[in-house]
Protein backbone atom coordinates (compact mmCIF):
# COMPACT_ATOMS: atom_id res chain seq x y z
CA UNK A 1 0.00 0.00 0.00
CA UNK A 2 3.02 2.20 -0.15
CA UNK A 3 2.48 2.95 -3.72
CA UNK A 4 0.62 6.11 -4.65
CA UNK A 5 -1.42 6.04 -8.04
CA UNK A 6 -0.03 9.20 -10.30
CA UNK A 7 -2.85 9.42 -12.75
CA UNK A 8 -2.19 8.96 -16.93
CA UNK A 9 1.87 8.52 -17.13
CA UNK A 10 3.32 11.92 -18.83
CA UNK A 11 3.67 12.49 -22.71
CA UNK A 12 6.61 12.43 -24.17
CA UNK A 13 5.43 12.08 -28.04
CA UNK A 14 3.05 14.11 -29.58
CA UNK A 15 2.50 16.68 -26.59
CA UNK A 16 0.64 19.97 -27.61
CA UNK A 17 2.55 22.34 -25.97
CA UNK A 18 2.24 25.25 -28.07
CA UNK A 19 -0.33 27.59 -28.36
CA UNK A 20 -1.41 30.28 -30.87
CA UNK A 21 -3.59 33.20 -30.07
CA UNK A 22 -5.72 33.77 -33.26
CA UNK A 23 -8.13 37.36 -33.46
CA UNK A 24 -11.04 36.78 -35.87
CA UNK A 25 -13.40 39.50 -36.82
CA UNK A 26 -17.51 39.13 -36.11
CA UNK A 27 -17.73 38.38 -39.21
CA UNK A 28 -14.96 35.51 -39.52
CA UNK A 29 -16.13 34.01 -36.00
CA UNK A 30 -19.17 33.52 -37.50
CA UNK A 31 -18.00 31.80 -40.04
CA UNK A 32 -15.89 29.63 -38.15
CA UNK A 33 -18.91 28.52 -35.90
CA UNK A 34 -20.86 27.85 -38.68
CA UNK A 35 -18.33 25.36 -40.21
CA UNK A 36 -18.30 23.93 -36.96
CA UNK A 37 -22.09 23.32 -36.44
CA UNK A 38 -21.93 22.37 -40.05
CA UNK A 39 -18.58 19.77 -39.92
CA UNK A 40 -19.32 18.59 -36.54
CA UNK A 41 -15.94 19.01 -35.17
CA UNK A 42 -14.66 21.76 -32.14
CA UNK A 43 -13.22 24.93 -33.57
CA UNK A 44 -9.40 23.85 -32.35
CA UNK A 45 -9.48 20.46 -34.71
CA UNK A 46 -10.93 22.25 -37.88
CA UNK A 47 -8.12 24.90 -37.58
CA UNK A 48 -5.34 22.61 -37.15
CA UNK A 49 -6.92 20.20 -39.51
CA UNK A 50 -7.34 23.03 -42.00
CA UNK A 51 -4.19 24.53 -41.42
CA UNK A 52 -1.99 21.30 -41.12
CA UNK A 53 -3.45 18.56 -42.96
CA UNK A 54 -5.97 19.64 -45.33
CA UNK A 55 -3.92 22.89 -46.44
CA UNK A 56 -4.00 21.71 -49.94
CA UNK A 57 -7.79 20.33 -49.78
CA UNK A 58 -11.06 22.14 -49.76
CA UNK A 59 -13.19 21.56 -46.48
CA UNK A 60 -16.97 20.78 -47.96
CA UNK A 61 -20.62 21.41 -46.78
CA UNK A 62 -21.77 18.46 -46.88
CA UNK A 63 -25.25 19.17 -46.20
CA UNK A 64 -25.38 21.52 -49.34
CA UNK A 65 -23.06 18.95 -51.42
CA UNK A 66 -25.89 16.52 -51.14
CA UNK A 67 -28.34 19.14 -52.07
CA UNK A 68 -26.65 20.29 -55.15
CA UNK A 69 -26.26 16.62 -56.43
CA UNK A 70 -29.50 15.40 -55.66
CA UNK A 71 -30.60 18.70 -57.73
CA UNK A 72 -28.09 17.06 -59.96
CA UNK A 73 -30.07 13.47 -60.06
CA UNK A 74 -33.56 15.13 -60.44
CA UNK A 75 -32.46 16.94 -63.58
CA UNK A 76 -31.15 13.76 -65.02
CA UNK A 77 -34.43 11.92 -64.33
CA UNK A 78 -36.71 14.96 -65.83
CA UNK A 79 -34.20 14.85 -68.82
CA UNK A 80 -34.52 10.65 -69.02
CA UNK A 81 -38.62 11.42 -68.69
CA UNK A 82 -38.19 14.09 -72.08
CA UNK A 83 -36.20 12.02 -74.33
CA UNK A 84 -38.82 8.86 -73.42
CA UNK A 85 -41.86 11.22 -74.12
CA UNK A 86 -40.00 12.29 -77.67
CA UNK A 87 -39.41 8.48 -78.29
CA UNK A 88 -42.80 7.40 -78.08
CA UNK A 89 -44.24 10.79 -79.88
CA UNK A 90 -41.62 9.46 -82.45
CA UNK A 91 -42.37 5.70 -82.60
CA UNK A 92 -46.09 6.59 -82.84
CA UNK A 93 -45.44 8.78 -86.12
CA UNK A 94 -43.11 6.26 -87.35
CA UNK A 95 -45.93 3.79 -87.50
CA UNK A 96 -48.12 6.13 -89.42
CA UNK A 97 -45.12 7.16 -91.83
CA UNK A 98 -44.88 10.16 -90.66
CA UNK A 99 -41.83 10.42 -89.50
CA UNK A 100 -39.14 12.44 -91.31
CA UNK A 101 -35.84 11.11 -91.58
CA UNK A 102 -34.23 14.37 -90.91
CA UNK A 103 -36.15 14.65 -87.72
CA UNK A 104 -34.93 11.21 -86.42
CA UNK A 105 -31.46 11.26 -87.64
CA UNK A 106 -31.19 14.66 -85.56
CA UNK A 107 -32.84 12.76 -82.72
CA UNK A 108 -30.07 10.09 -82.92
CA UNK A 109 -27.19 12.17 -83.08
CA UNK A 110 -28.88 14.43 -79.88
CA UNK A 111 -29.53 11.25 -78.18
CA UNK A 112 -25.65 10.32 -78.56
CA UNK A 113 -24.73 13.20 -77.78
CA UNK A 114 -26.86 13.21 -74.36
CA UNK A 115 -25.47 9.74 -73.50
CA UNK A 116 -21.98 10.47 -74.12
CA UNK A 117 -22.27 13.92 -71.58
CA UNK A 118 -24.18 11.66 -69.09
CA UNK A 119 -21.07 9.22 -68.68
CA UNK A 120 -18.46 12.59 -68.58
CA UNK A 121 -21.47 13.24 -65.74
CA UNK A 122 -21.52 10.18 -63.91
CA UNK A 123 -18.07 9.84 -64.04
CA UNK A 124 -17.23 13.27 -62.51
CA UNK A 125 -19.51 12.42 -59.87
CA UNK A 126 -18.09 9.59 -58.98
CA UNK A 127 -14.68 11.22 -58.82
CA UNK A 128 -16.57 14.24 -56.16
CA UNK A 129 -17.41 10.94 -54.73
CA UNK A 130 -14.37 9.43 -54.18
CA UNK A 131 -12.78 12.84 -52.52
CA UNK A 132 -15.34 13.51 -50.21
CA UNK A 133 -14.46 10.18 -49.07
CA UNK A 134 -11.07 10.75 -47.88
Amino acid sequence: MGTKLKGRPKLTDGKRSKKIDVRFTEKEYAVLLELEKQLGISKTDLIRLRVLHQSQNVLVNAKEMISLLDGIGAELGRSGNNINQLARYANILNKQSLLSPVVADRFNFLFTTYLDEQKALEAALRKIIRLLGT
